[in-house]
């Protein structure tokens, strides 16, 4: 049995996507006995207050990062702003050594957080992207990235080794360049028995301005739809808020946001889901066996990348943003659907990765004892 350790959980706040895979490793190390910590900003760090109030859990510098109103502008935007990037990014290396310090902190697991990083102790990097697919930048993305990654003791991927897998080229090397361990697909929810409530459910996520574009668009496009709608548009408020649009054919249910549980049921109950082809959604929608239409977010290559393999794969149609008409959700029929991995983490091994002293290290006296 592993001493426990106190195990800083820090997710990258870009959409809710990062937040929400980060759901099964703080439980798991819950179950193992560890205790974590959470810490991100914004609707990243709202949504894990809301999963786990009895954590404590802090707020971290913000990278501030929103998508251009155009997608053709998306790379302009990011190089524009990476400047603002890397500053965010040595505040948030100062604040994080800082917590390491001031709560005798064990580890610490970065879901994409490139800053969450201290020398002193065990560090993880979780990402499904190996290869930044930036258009004819890509080499250069991958590269500053594959940089990143290889200052941490390991390198996390939530997806299969081998083939068939979800992340195609985005989490796999020709050649392993530092430590890798698959985890399989990661999601928080679980399969279901369950009654059909819904004929589509809506799913929203992502940063501003195009989650609202999205939002504006689909809500027009849905006045013509005959059936049952649950449409939640993934804006973490302080309170949840509900209401019904009545067309002519139909009834829209609207939520600003869903919790974890009540999003698990929901997707169970519906019967095609309508999203973002978001990593973590995909990976979600794959573990409930689920038939979807992707609309990429504009510009943004992984998730392009991602719809276009689904598609060419047979298991999900998908379209650009200003392209989208309610009758292409009839191409659904056409598909196969996801399909689930049946995988399991030994999560106990996964974690002795925290056991390990560092070269670097000073002795704590702060770790939890079993």
């Amino acid at each position: 049995m592993q001493s426990s350790k106190r195990i800083l959980v820090a997710p990258l706040n870009w959409g809710l996507g990062h937040a929400t895979r980060c759901i099964p490793i703080i439980n798991a190390l819950l179950a193992e006995g560890h205790q974590p910590y959470i810490a991100s900003d914004g609707v990243a760090l709202a949504l894990l207050q809301k999963e786990f109030p009895k954590l404590t859990s802090f707020e971290l510098p913000s990278y501030n990062i929103t998508y251009a109103e155009k997608g053709k502008n998306f790379k302009i935007k990011m190089i524009w702003d990476s400047p603002k990037v890397i500053k965010a990014m040595a505040k948030e290396k100062k604040a994080v050594k800082k917590l390491v310090k001031e709560h005798g902190l064990d580890g610490i697991i970065s879901d994409n957080r490139m800053g969450a990083y201290f020398k002193k102790v065990p560090c993880v990097f979780i990402t499904h992207q190996l290869n930044v697919l930036s258009g004819n930048t890509t080499w250069m993305s991958t590269k500053a990235h594959q940089k990143v990654i290889k200052k941490f003791d390991a390198c996390w991927v939530p997806d299969v080794k081998g083939k068939p897998n979800l992340t195609g080229k985005l989490g796999h090397l020709k050649k392993e360049k530092f430590n890798i361990a698959y985890l399989g697909p990661l999601s928080r929810f679980e399969k279901l028995e369950t009654e059909m409530k819904y004929d589509l459910m809506v799913l929203l996520s992502g940063p501003e301005p195009q989650r609202s574009f999205l939002e504006e668009k689909i809500l027009n496009e849905l006045q013509g739809f005959e059936g049952r709608v649950l449409f939640v548009k993934g804006k973490i408020e302080s309170d949840q808020i509900r209401e019904e649009i009545h067309t002519q054919k139909g009834v829209i249910t609207v939520f600003n946001f869903m919790q974890s549980n009540e999003l698990q049921i929901a997707l169970n109950q519906s019967e095609k889901v309508l999203c973002r082809s978001g990593y973590t959604t995909v990976m979600d929608l794959a573990k409930l066996e689920k038939k979807a239409f992707f609309i990429p977010t504009p510009g943004q290559y992984e998730q392009v990348y991602l719809a276009k393999r689904l598609q060419k794969q047979q298991l999900a149609p998908s379209c650009n943003q200003d392209d989208f008409r309610l009758e292409m959700l009839n191409q659904i029929e056409d598909f196969e659907g996801l399909n689930r991995f049946e995988t399991s983490v030994n999560y106990s091994e996964l974690f002795t990765v925290f056991s390990k002293v560092k070269e670097n290290s000073e002795p704590t006296s702060t770790s939890l004892s079993t």
